[in-house]
């Protein structure tokens, strides 16, 4: 009896010492196959079993080998499907087989050809279900040498251990695989966004100049020229430069934008091509610059006109050798990069003053695309206008539908120094004062309203702010009633015989907004 029972706490404490060899084994990895197979590989070592394999369920509901020990190689595709073999019935059951002698067992399928019935060596086969939360994930197999003398209620039950601690990686991989496909899924909705949102058709504008710039798009886009882009301060510059290479075949790779006027010329260097730990005081690690950040991708290099003549020669040599070394470092990079650079300098007063290299601007200056200012495209202010006034609308939860027939016309009266970019800050500023549905001419920023500025408006009195006040009220109820004064005189509560004489008074030509 003492002999039994002392067996019994050895054979104990020997399985409770393999669970612990898993445990560790299973903690060392997050590579799942490699998880697996270790712990097939304790199995194989310490309790010596002639072969193993672990099956997970795929989304197609399949089995699936995912690690086996002491099978050959071309076992690594079997599969079956749920109910098929002994395999698929512990999965489909959920439940424990166990076949002392597979040689009797007709559901025996000997697929991975671990049983030769030739050899007269038979084997017993124990499939255990890997459950999570009453699901079953997987299945465990475990093929033994046959033993008359073996406990098949303990083997099972230390296996049913074994199969619980494989649902550590087991989870742990579904959980990363989960986050992999939302963040796969994730990334591809913000490239098709980014794609669709900087595709230049949806940049604003139909006049001659700027169908011309499209049309310049569309040529360059597919290929991996250099392009300078060049026009006044606040023509969008940028958004043309990233219409090129969301269009282009490098549109899943980095676009990567540098204002070079905004670097201070002892850091554009480093902020260019990077810098090695150690290569100054403070740097404390290696810095990737923004060339080496941009391989296989697109470079913006905004306000080219601005670099320094030393950073001139250095990125002369990166256009030329697509190669550069970092701040401090001895080795030679080489990217694929394709530069595209915007200016607003007029480069060739650069060049005859000796501010810019002449060689630069020939390497820069492959394709050139010039952005017209806004006042030599006046058919597009109105549309520019109501693209960010919905824009604005929306981010400042203003229900704003429309702009005022006098706010238009200060609009297209208006110089626009500032190009595209000081319209937009003025839309934003009417949506953000305005306090009904429609914006107005008194909802435009001062500098629109000012004899100084734009000649627009005279200097009132009451008497004629109060004027110029209702015959815009009047201008904008013909505009609503397309110029029928009975319904102009309606909206405003109003007789049409009053309506006419205000018309009349105030020079309102009807027939302009039928």
């Amino acid at each position: 009896m003492k002999t039994t029972k002392l067996a019994n706490a050895e054979s104990l404490a020997k399985k409770l010492s393999i669970l612990v060899e898993i445990n560790k084994a299973l903690s060392r990895t997050i590579n799942l196959k490699e998880a697996l197979g270790a712990a097939l590989q304790i199995l194989q070592e310490s309790y010596h079993i002639k072969s193993g394999a672990i099956f997970l369920l795929d989304d197609d509901r399949t089995l699936r080998m995912s690690a086996s020990v002491g099978y050959q190689a071309d076992s690594a595709k079997t599969k079956y499907r749920l109910g098929e073999g002994l395999t698929g019935r512990v999965a489909e059951t959920g439940k424990p087989v166990v076949v002392p002698q597979v040689s009797k067992e007709p559901l025996f399928l000997n697929r991975m050809s671990t049983w030769n019935p030739a050899s007269r060596k038979e084997q017993t086969f124990m499939g255990i279900p890997i459950i999570l939360d009453y699901r079953t994930l997987g299945v465990l197999i475990v093929n033994l040498p046959y033993s008359a003398r073996r406990d098949y209620g303990t083997t099972t039950n230390f296996l049913i251990l074994v199969a619980s601690a494989l649902l550590q990686p087991i989870r742990l991989h579904q959980a990363l695989e989960l986050e992999r496909r939302r963040l796969a899924d994730e990334n591809a909705f913000l490239k098709q966004k980014l794609q669709s949102e900087h595709s230049f058709t949806n940049i604003v504008g139909t006049s001659h100049e700027m169908r011309e710039v499209y049309a310049m798009i569309n040529q360059i886009s597919p290929v991996n020229t250099t392009v300078l882009i060049r026009g006044e301060s606040g023509t969008g510059k940028e958004l043309i430069a990233q219409a090129i290479h969301y269009n282009s075949p490098r549109r899943d790779q980095p676009f990567v934008r540098v204002n070079c006027a905004a670097i201070p010329d002892n850091l554009i260097e480093s902020e260019f091509f990077g810098y090695e730990k150690g290569a100054f005081t403070g740097a404390i690690r290696q810095k990737k610059g923004r060339f080496e950040l941009a391989d296989k991708g697109t470079i913006f290099l905004d306000e080219i006109g601005d670099l320094s003549p030393m950073t001139q020669i250095k990125l002369l040599r990166v256009l030329q050798e697509q190669e550069f070394e970092r701040v401090g470092g001895t080795e030679t990079i080489k990217v694929d990069v394709r530069v595209i650079a915007a200016t607003n300098a007029e480069l060739e007063k650069l060049i005859k003053s000796g501010k810019f290299r002449e060689d630069l601007y020939y390497r820069l200056n492959v394709f050139t695309i010039l952005l017209p200012p806004l006042r030599d495209r006046k058919s597009d202010i109105l549309l520019l206008a109501d693209h960010f006034m919905i824009k604005y609308g929306h981010k400042h939860g203003k229900n704003i539908k429309r702009i005022s027939t006098p706010a238009i016309d200060m609009l297209m009266r208006y110089h626009w120094p500032g190009n595209v970019r000081e319209l937009e800050n003025c839309i934003e500023r009417a949506v953000l004062v305005c306090e009904n549905e429609v914006i107005h001419s008194y909802h435009l920023p001062p500098t629109l309203q000012t004899a100084e500025s734009s000649g627009t408006l005279p200097h009132l009195n009451l008497q004629e702010a109060v004027s110029t006040y209702e015959k815009e009220l009047i201008q904008d109820a013909l505009k609503t009633a397309q110029g029928n004064r009975a319904k102009a005189a309606r909206l405003l509560g109003s007789t049409e015989r009053i309506i006419g004489y205000k018309i009349r008074k105030y020079d309102i030509q009807p027939a302009r907004f039928r």
